[in-house]
């Protein structure tokens, strides 16, 4: 695999890294800060709507100025919300504390889009192995997250958390310098560009619903899931220390797999692998309605990170074969879209969820939409046509 895919990892890692910090931070600020119960994972919420946001103008900016130029203003972006967190910590504003996510939401929305950048600079035939380890990187983010969230507790003092926020600037900055090393593709004049497809067309191409589907409930369950175990730990009597090193252990499950993921799509395709990935979630609910010891919750997110791995890492194999390359940015802005929207919405239900329902009746509630992905594939799926990314 060529330098570029790696450094393109690299970055992809330094965000995720940033990524998993909100995650340990996001939901006990919440509970410190918001006015009741409901609003408690709030700034998660904002953080995803930001995300949400972003996803279609990132992709017809990227497709306008090139990769490069929108992989830094993201990450501009997202120093900026950065900072503006540290603020509103230092202020005990929980509203602009709201506000500042959601702009580290929308530089977060950019980012997204690295794996598809990885497709570019790859040869065809490592398409499928570039998608994949350009997500290895989060095996990186998977140590240096947790314990940076750790470590940067009490970076300022009277400020519980607002470290954290110093450290994602770090993160993005550092990223501002490893894309000047990654040399991308150029933009295409839109003069020089075939006609694009209507959105209704590229929604009928064979496979690419179905793939979109997939991709919606890895990331909605996952993210789900994922977002209130640090607050359902901390109910069940668990320390931060403690859910912070269960993230690491989910975050490693995420990527560890990415070093292979793309041989074992080569070798039994992209659907076999979603639905390989689908009976890990399966797993990872049943060890959760078994019990709520540290092992319990261990065991049961990274098989939620294998899980996630196999089915977003198999979706993004077989969306990239859906779709003229003319097509791509419109693909993938709806493919994002869709994806990041689901995640936003199961951020803002997350906390309504888990006080209504409590952990193990709302791990019972996913169970049906982790089942529905493999009906989905035995029902509507047939081998798609390739065409090229």
């Amino acid at each position: 695999m060529n330098r570029n895919v790696w450094l393109l990892a690299l970055c992809q890692a330094l965000l995720m890294s940033g990524n998993i910090v909100l995650i340990s931070v996001n939901g006990l600020i919440g509970q410190q800060l918001s006015p009741s119960d409901t609003w408690v994972t709030l700034p998660v919420s904002t953080q995803f709507v930001g995300l949400m946001m972003a996803t279609i103008p990132a992709s017809l900016i990227m497709a306008k100025i090139g990769r490069k130029n929108g992989f830094r203003l993201g990450n501009i972006i997202g120093i900026f919300g950065a900072l503006l967190c540290v603020h509103a910590l230092q202020q005990g504003a929980f509203w602009l504390f709201c506000f500042s996510t959601l702009l580290l939401g929308i530089g977060i929305g950019f980012g997204t889009l690295y794996r598809f950048a990885a497709i570019e600079v790859s040869d065809p035939e490592s398409r499928d192995k570039a998608i994949s380890l350009s997500m290895a990187g989060g095996v990186l983010a998977a140590i240096l997250g947790p314990n940076l969230a750790i470590a940067s507790q009490h970076w300022l003092p009277g400020t519980h958390f607002s470290g954290a926020f110093i450290g994602i600037t770090v993160l993005y900055i550092l990223s501002l310098l490893v894309l000047n090393f990654i040399a991308l593709p150029a933009a295409v004049p839109a003069q020089d560009q075939p006609a694009q497809s209507s959105v209704g067309q590229i929604l009928k191409a064979p496979g690419y619903l179905v793939a979109v589907i997939a991709a919606v409930v890895a990331y909605a369950v996952m993210n789900l899931l994922m977002t209130v175990t640090p607050i359902a730990m901390h109910k069940h009597g668990f320390h931060f220390e403690q859910a912070a090193l269960v993230i690491e252990w989910h975050v490693l499950g995420m990527f560890v797999p990415s070093f292979f993921t793309g041989s074992i799509i080569g070798k039994i395709g992209a659907r076999m692998t979603i639905l390989l990935g689908s009976l890990f979630f399966v797993g990872c609910i049943l060890v959760n309605l078994n019990g709520v010891s540290e092992w319990h919750f261990r065991i049961a997110l990274v098989l939620l990170g294998v899980g996630w791995n196999f089915m977003f890492i198999g979706a993004t194999s077989q969306l990239t074969q859906t779709y003229l390359p003319q097509d791509k940015p419109r693909a993938q802005a709806i493919n994002e879209f869709a994806v990041f929207g689901s995640v936003t919405l199961t951020a803002l239900m997350a906390g309504n969820l888990e006080v209504n329902l409590g952990w193990q009746t709302l791990n019972l509630v996913m169970l049906p939409f982790v089942c529905a992905v493999p009906l989905i594939y035995l029902l509507f799926t047939r081998k798609p046509k390739k065409v090229e990314a």
